[in-house]
């Protein structure tokens, strides 16, 4: 099942800086979390980036989609001043150096891999060797997730040792059977939902249950109440006080 904090702050801590980068997972560590949870991106010429939506307009002021963007465009790009001007400037980050700052903030993390179609198990294959690579053997393992059963079918093959979660809107008929087949600790739950009989069946079965993205605290503590382990938040530094960390 693994050990995970009672709260992950989403993306960072997006309602006090651009989501999904370096300065929003500063703000996070700041707010008092413990893990951060974050999601990567290829680009065309296959380097891996955080950054949420397949198009670029929404958190960056660039044109397109992503996936159709070369790096060294990228790597121009302001994703700060969208979220307002003390952010002008601010870099989409790499996986590598979001690694580094994470391990240097002594914060853990979910790394959910991005659904880009047909492209799941290439961005598992690029990304996954990076995280092993850059992350500290004595720092937690991290949490690799995806809303995609080949990408998570992938970190089973090149990093059977990190602990996997899969990603769902609704609890899936199969679940049992997807638990077993691909090694799950978690399933990463939209907590919309989600019912206690659920969450009682699951973690029965000896599968972690964490849910996403909980931004009232007393929804936050009916889920608790029902063994949910722990909560994605837009709002770390409020939940980290009322629940702890």
């Amino acid at each position: 099942m693994g050990s995970f904090p009672r709260i992950i702050a989403h993306r960072g801590s997006p309602r006090k800086a651009p989501e999904n980068t370096l300065a929003s997972f500063r703000q996070a560590a700041a707010d008092g979390a413990r893990w951060v949870e974050f999601d990567v991106s290829l680009t065309v010429d296959r380097r891996t980036v955080i950054f949420h939506d397949d198009e670029l307009e929404r958190t960056s002021d660039g044109i397109g989609l992503l996936a159709e963007a070369e790096f060294e465009v990228i790597a121009l790009l302001d994703a700060g001043s969208w979220f307002g001007p003390a952010f002008k400037g601010e870099m989409i980050p790499t996986f590598e150096e979001t690694l580094e700052l994470l391990a240097a903030l002594d914060l853990g993390c979910n790394i959910e891999l991005k659904t880009d179609a047909g492209r799941e198990v290439e961005l598992a294959a690029v990304a996954l060797p990076i995280a092993a690579a850059c992350w500290p053997e004595d720092r937690p393992t991290p949490l690799v997730s995806s809303f995609s059963r080949q990408a998570v079918a992938a970190a089973k093959e090149i990093l059977p040792q990190w602990p996997r979660g899969f990603l769902i809107d609704r609890l899936p008929e199969d679940w049992a059977e997807l638990g077993k087949t691909l090694g799950l600790a978690t399933f990463n739950a939209n907590q919309k939902h989600l019912t206690r009989e659920q969450v009682m069946e699951v973690r029965g079965a000896g599968y972690g249950v964490l849910a996403y993205t909980v931004n009232e605290p007393a929804r936050a503590e009916i889920l608790f109440g029902w063994g949910v382990d722990a909560i994605f938040t837009d709002i770390p530094d409020k939940m980290v006080k009322i629940f702890g960390k």
